[in-house]
């Protein structure tokens, strides 16, 4: 007879109905396996050879009797057999728990006998009924299992004080998943009721609040699943009622408890009496207290005790609440935080716990449950991380899936997130839309209480003030509105010796939404809901953001913008019924090009500065109207956005309006990463756990600047310059660089000095260089990771490229090789180079032959620059027998540091009398002494001299010099400067070159002496200013990106 089964009996018998695979992987999943955190498990070895009855004796070692066949139903359930795990469960239920007495039954027992019968088709009953859910997109008849997508949630029973409330509405990103983390008490569904401090009775009423959307539905009925699975208070209630609000609004007909219960049994034939013996087993859940239409304030005398007795709803409902009926039963409310007050009117001695929503770690298992693909759901979580505000909003589930949902669509699609992702502000609206959809009632009432909230929140933002008080929500016409319960959650904080109810929005980042929207919509007097305290003037919330880069505005300044998109305009006015002045647009257009025009004019930008650029491009990113967006770029001519750590989503941002640049910008982006590496290491170890792997390292990989480099190939495209030194970027960055020098024919400057780029990259990007579509003018590529296979690639690039007249290979350590990988290609006579810098490259002596040959043959090129290398006294006079050839067009030479002396100044002033083409010399730090100098005037003082710049800064001169000099001021009639900073020349010396200087026939334009700079005016006087320092002997020109860049600093 059943009565005599074991619990042996019954394991054996659903183990032996395995089929032989499954039967393996229930076995393994046990081996794993610890049951409600004890720390035994049953060892793998004890598993391995076991049969069906070794395994069922071993659950009763290792658990007990009590507790084997719970184990045994968890393992179906998480080897996906659920069939077993329901019988397993009913078996349990209709044998195990059944009296073993076989003496006359009393009526009680009787009764109970007929429950335990009735109990398991129950069960069956909601396990049908809610193991399946609809999602809102669903087509109809599409469903999905609870469990795909249920993830717990944080419920704290502490209560916080102002402090702690304040800190969590304004905290993004990061900060707030972990302020999350920290609330998070150990408050589990299991111990809910189980009595805590210094309470020794157990709770029987527990009131579960927390704002729209954050999943209090699927929390209940998440509750009836798992209870119906025997997962949850197993012996604890016998059955378990569900009470949908919504619906309980809808009945005008008297109902009874009884009837209550009823609507939640498969069948109108349930033991309702015999349900109703045992009330201490029984648990109501009554979900959306909140949406209730009833006032709950009926006398005591009015309220019923008999649960087959027949009342108003709202009666019956207020009887369960305050217990006049089935005292000894459990309740579970679940409600908004706004009506708070109005059910602790109800309630006797009630528990509350607030649910705070998705910790860090839950919102990955949101996603992975979500995507069944292991890729798309690590590129999901990737692409959410990376967008600090969205990724803060994830603590809402609904925001969650409203994300997966359009995420997926786009992946199915086959768009890539990067380039077709929804903006901040349209998942806003989308999520907005979505809780009015599913809580509001008229469009009227919604139009009118929208501008109510709005207008609190723009006080709010205005004042710095994020909790409100209840004199404040009436001040704005507030007081109970449907919207207000929606978007405004309730605090109930200590005074003195009391209470006070304080709001606030469930985000601040919700008030700063609610705030824009403020100053966009139009006024309506007739309907007479706009806020009488404020001025609707958004052309002064720009000026003060735009004066202060007040961060407390940033995020309303966004909104701003993406509420003006076309398309979320007309969502707007049809979802909630409100218009949006379009004339805004053009203050915003205004005012952007203002403050745009003003940091470009800067000639120091802070790393502030730089980072108000990209939270204006983050501003047009919102908008999404290329139109717009391509005139508000046009008041940018040098974005200079270095030493700027770009998330994803700065990247995007970045991308979508270089696009749009058509007036040939220029970007800096010098010491910047576009944190993909990071990203990278950041989230393998979690993602581990939570895919698996081997399809997660399928995921398309893409170099750190794809997207800026997509930009780049968009033919609206026509930006000028892209600096992208120390940006540590490598060859993997190269094969994306090279295909955008192949379609933008706009871009003439590209610096990628300080990245190790690697042979493989430089070929891949010298492929680019050479297509014929390239226009690059100028390229620099200082640092060492140049290579002499490298110079190889790149000479040929030189003898192809008729477009590239400038190149910088300063600080590569490829020595006097270098040259001679080069040489053939300066001298071919397709090589169009007119400037090229080979500062610290290793150079000596041995390679300055082949220069001077270089000089004498190529018939473009104009500028040499030498500087910091070790070509002492032999490698400068062979350099001068090339310079003094007829043939030599070089106008500029430096070679500053190049360890020579006054030995060589002969071969110097021998160039300077013969040379045509020569214009500026720098010989800095030098050793030329004043012997040097003497032959050096020499040449200064020929007729045929043409030089107009000299620099001798350091080179180690005296008071015995000056008498040259000053001749050579006084009788050179094409010298314009003269820069001798830094060397003891004495009060003597400078007077000498003082009376030079204002001699009439002085052709000097400008004298730098010790730190002066001594320029003269139409009358041959000079006037002297402060000088600082010497540009020119770290560089001629100074350095093409920004003033902060310094490449030894990445060597």
């Amino acid at each position: 007879m059943s009565e005599d089964k074991t619990p042996t009996d019954i394991i054996v018998q659903e183990l032996e109905d395995l089929e032989k695979k499954d039967f393996k992987k229930f076995k393994h999943k046990l081996s794993d396996f610890r049951y409600e955190g004890t720390k035994r498990k049953i060892p793998r070895g004890k598993l391995e050879n076991a049969d069906e009855m070794d395994v069922a004796s071993l659950l009763i070692e290792f658990y007990g009797e009590d507790s084997a066949v719970n184990v045994a139903i968890e393992i179906f359930t998480k080897i996906g057999l659920k069939n077993s795990a329901v019988k397993l469960q009913e078996e349990k239920e209709t044998v195990l728990i059944q009296p073993q007495s076989t003496r006359s039954l009393s009526v009680a027992t009787l009764s109970w006998k007929m429950t335990q019968d009735y109990r398991p088709k129950y069960k069956e009953h909601i396990r049908e009924k809610y193991q399946l859910i609809e999602e809102r997109n669903n087509q109809i008849g599409e469903c999905v299992e609870l469990n795909t997508r249920y993830t717990k949630l944080l419920i704290v029973k502490e209560h916080r004080d102002q402090k702690e409330r304040k800190h969590e509405i304004r905290a993004k990103g990061k900060e707030h998943a972990e302020i999350m983390a920290k609330r998070a008490s150990s408050t589990k569904l299991e111990t809910l009721f189980d009595a805590s401090g210094n309470r020794q009775t157990p709770l029987r009423t527990f009131v579960l609040q927390g704002a729209a959307g954050i999943g209090k539905t699927m929390l209940a009925k998440k509750l009836m699943v798992d209870w119906a699975f025997g997962k949850l208070y197993p012996g604890k209630f016998d059955y378990i009622f569900y009470i949908n609000s919504r619906e309980m609004n809808c009945i005008s007909e008297r109902r009874s408890v009884a009837d209550l219960i009823l609507n939640n049994c498969p069948d109108r034939n349930a033991p309702i009496k015999d349900i109703l013996v045992n009330p201490e087993k029984l648990l109501f859940i009554i979900d959306g207290f909140d949406v209730l239409k009833f006032s709950f304030d009926q006398q005591e005398s009015s309220l019923c005790t008999d649960p087959c007795q027949t009342k108003p709803v709202e009666i019956i409902l207020s009887s369960l609440l305050r217990k006049t009926i089935l005292p000894k039963s459990y309740l579970i409310i679940t409600t908004r935080p706004t009506a708070l007050d109005k059910l602790r009117q109800c309630l006797k001695f009630p528990h509350i716990a607030t649910i705070l929503g998705f910790s860090e770690e839950d919102r990955k298992e949101y996603f992975c449950k979500f995507f069944a693909n292991a890729i798309q759901a690590k590129q999901a979580l990737d692409f959410v991380k990376e967008n600090e505000m969205l990724f803060t909003m994830c603590f809402a589930p609904i925001v969650c899936w409203i994300l997966c949902t359009v995420m997926k669509q786009q992946m199915e699609s086959g768009e890539d997130l990067a380039k077709s992702s929804k903006t901040t502000t349209s998942v806003y609206m989308l999520f907005l839309s979505s809780l009015l959809d599913n809580h509001s009632t008229s469009k009227e009432s919604v139009h009118t209480d929208l501008k109510k909230l709005c207008s609190l929140a723009a006080d709010g933002i205005l004042n710095n003030k994020i909790l409100f008080e209840e004199e404040d929500a009436r001040k704005h016409g507030l007081d109970g509105s449907d919207i207000q319960s929606l978007f405004l959650t309730k605090n109930i904080f200590q005074k003195d010796i009391g209470f006070e109810s304080i709001y606030s929005f469930i985000h601040l980042s919700f008030q700063e939404f609610f705030a824009a929207l403020f100053y966009l919509l139009v006024e309506d007097e007739e309907k007479g809901c706009d806020s009488v305290t404020l001025k609707k003037d958004v052309n002064e919330i720009l000026k003060n953001y735009g004066k202060s880069r007040d961060n407390s505005l940033t995020l309303t300044v966004r909104f701003l913008f993406g509420l003006l998109n076309k398309e979320r305009m007309n969502h707007t006015e049809k979802i909630f019924g409100c218009k949006i002045s379009p004339e805004i647009k053009q203050d915003l257009l205004k005012w952007f090009g203002s403050v745009a025009k003003r940091s470009c004019g800067l000639t120091f930008r802070s790393l502030q500065e730089k980072r108000f650029q990209l939270e204006l491009l983050h501003c047009l990113y919102e908008i999404q109207e290329e139109e717009f967006v391509k005139s508000a770029m046009d008041h940018f001519q040098e974005i200079g956005l270095s030493n700027i750590n770009f998330t994803k989503i700065d990247h995007m941002v970045l991308s979508f309006c270089i696009k749009n640049c058509r007036n040939e910008q220029s970007l800096s982006l010098n010491d910047c990463t576009f944190g993909l590496e990071e990203q990278e290491e950041r989230q393998e170890s979690v993602l581990r756990k939570l895919v698996p792997w081997e399809l997660a390292e399928k995921e398309p990989k893409y170099s750190p600047p794809h997207l800026l480099c997509q930009a780049l190939k968009d033919l609206e495209c026509k930006l000028k310059k892209i600096s992208l030194g120390c940006c540590r970027l490598t060859s993997a960055c190269c094969e994306d660089l090279a295909s955008a020098l192949k379609t933008n024919q706009s871009l003439k400057e590209l610096d990628l000095s300080g990245n190790k780029l690697g042979e493989t990259g430089i070929k891949l990007l010298c492929k680019g260089l050479k297509h014929q579509n390239c226009g690059v003018q100028k390229l620099g590529l200082r640092g060492r990771s140049l290579t002499a296979t490298s110079l190889g690639d790149l000479a040929s690039v030189l003898t192809k490229n008729q477009s590239l007249t400038e190149l910088d290979l300063s600080y590569s350590k490829w020595g006097d090789l270098g040259v001679k990988l080069l040489y053939k290609a300066l001298k071919h006579p397709n090589c169009k180079l007119q400037k090229i810098k080979l500062e610290c490259c290793l150079l000596t002596a041995a390679c300055c032959d082949d220069l001077a040959s270089v000089l004498t043959t190529n018939q473009t090129l104009t500028e040499l620059d030498l500087r910091n290398n070790e070509l002492r006294d032999s490698g400068v006079k062979h350099l001068c027998a090339g310079l003094k050839r007829e043939n030599c067009k070089i106008q500029k030479l430096v070679l500053s540091n190049c360890y020579f002396t006054g030995v060589c100044c002969g071969a110097f002033s021998a160039v300077l009398s013969k040379s045509q083409s020569l214009r500026e010399l720098d010989v800095c730090y030098n050793k030329l002494g004043d012997a040097g100098m003497k032959l050096l005037c020499d040449g200064l003082r020929q007729p045929d001299c043409k030089l107009q710049k000299l620099r001798l800064t350091g080179c180690g001169l005296t008071p015995a010099c000056c008498e040259d000099l000053s001749v050579v001021i006084t009788t050179n009639q094409s010298l314009t400067e003269l820069n001798i900073n830094h060397d003891a020349l004495g009060d003597s010396g400078m007077k000498r070159l003082h009376d030079g200087l204002n001699s009439t026939s002085c052709k000097l334009q400008m004298l730098i002496l010790n730190g002066e700079a001594i320029k003269r005016d139409g009358d041959g006087k000079g006037d002297e200013e402060g000088y600082n320092g010497d540009e020119d002997c770290n560089g001629d020109d100074g350095y093409s990106g920004d003033e902060d860049y310094n490449p030894e600093d990445h060597l």
